[in-house]
């Protein structure tokens, strides 16, 4: 299998702690993405040259899918066996990775839109890379 290729996500346990968000990946492994996420309306532009990921759950928050975007150097494989999936982007191409949920290649950013209300769950978006992280949670236009 490619390197590259898109890799639809599969449903994960999902849980919400006051400390942060916990994710069980399908091979066994937890992820934790530390701290509660800054609220944002409407869209969120991350940095550019970041590592994004975008965590939709269903209503309660205890499952949801994971997605990477524009992330390159997982093997494909490796994110089958997880259950996380990827898009890959070409600049200025935007596509849903969920119901109420778009993902934009804006130069080297990622602009992530949601309306947690279409997707029916919470929406979490993760940029990330050697420096740092940042978490938001994305909420309907007001």
């Amino acid at each position: 299998m490619s390197l590259r290729a898109e890799v639809a996500p599969d449903t994960l346990e999902i849980s919400l702690a006051e400390e942060g968000i916990y994710v069980q990946y399908h091979d066994g492994r937890r992820v934790f993405y530390n701290g509660v996420p800054e609220k944002v309306h409407g869209s969120i532009r991350t940095r550019p040259g970041k590592d994004v990921q975008v965590l939709v759950t269903n209503g309660d928050a205890t499952e949801g899918v994971l997605t990477y975007v524009n992330e390159r150097n997982t093997e494909a494989d490796i994110l089958e066996s997880s259950g996380v999936g990827r898009i890959l982007l070409e600049k200025g191409e935007s596509r849903e990775l969920f119901p109420g949920v778009t993902a934009t290649l804006d130069g080297y950013a990622i602009v992530v839109e949601a309306d947690p209300r279409e997707a029916g769950g919470r929406v979490f978006v993760f940029e990330e890379d050697e420096l740092g992280e940042r978490k938001f949670e994305l909420y309907a236009e007001d």
